[in-house]
């Protein structure tokens, strides 16, 4: 099976059984994504990351906080997962990386601290 991603938190989707006859169906790694759903702060959230990257020289990095903090100045600590989210869902499409220490990671199973840098031409494979 396909590697993909839940369309929003951008984690990896595990292949179950019970997906065996709808596998091209599945846009969603739980209920609560699903429940969820993509919201338009999302959007900002993106929006805030690329732009903020754009401004920034070649390699390197911004905060998932900066973008939070971007989109809204005063509510931005609700904002640090969905800017995790959408640093994940950028991830999968090609347009940035997520990196700990220096070093590319897993960006469905980082845990702490993480940067966000454009995703280089010759993309390295996560470590981890």
């Amino acid at each position: 099976m396909e590697d993909r991603s839940c369309a929003v938190c951008g984690r990896r989707i595990e292949w179950r059984r019970k997906w065996a006859d709808d596998w091209e169906h599945v846009r969603y790694c739980s209920k609560g994504c699903r429940r969820r759903g993509i919201r338009p702060v999302d959007g900002e959230l993106e929006s805030a990351i690329t732009g903020l990257l754009d401004r920034r020289r070649g390699g390197a990095t911004i905060c998932p906080s900066e973008a939070a903090r971007a989109v809204d100045p005063e509510g931005w600590r609700e904002l640090m997962e969905p800017a995790r989210m959408a640093a994940r869902r950028l991830v999968d499409a090609g347009r940035v990386e997520i990196v700990q220490k220096g070093a590319v990671v897993d960006p469905s199973t980082a845990k702490g601290p993480v940067r966000i840098r454009r995703a280089t031409r010759g993309r390295a494979a996560p470590a981890g």
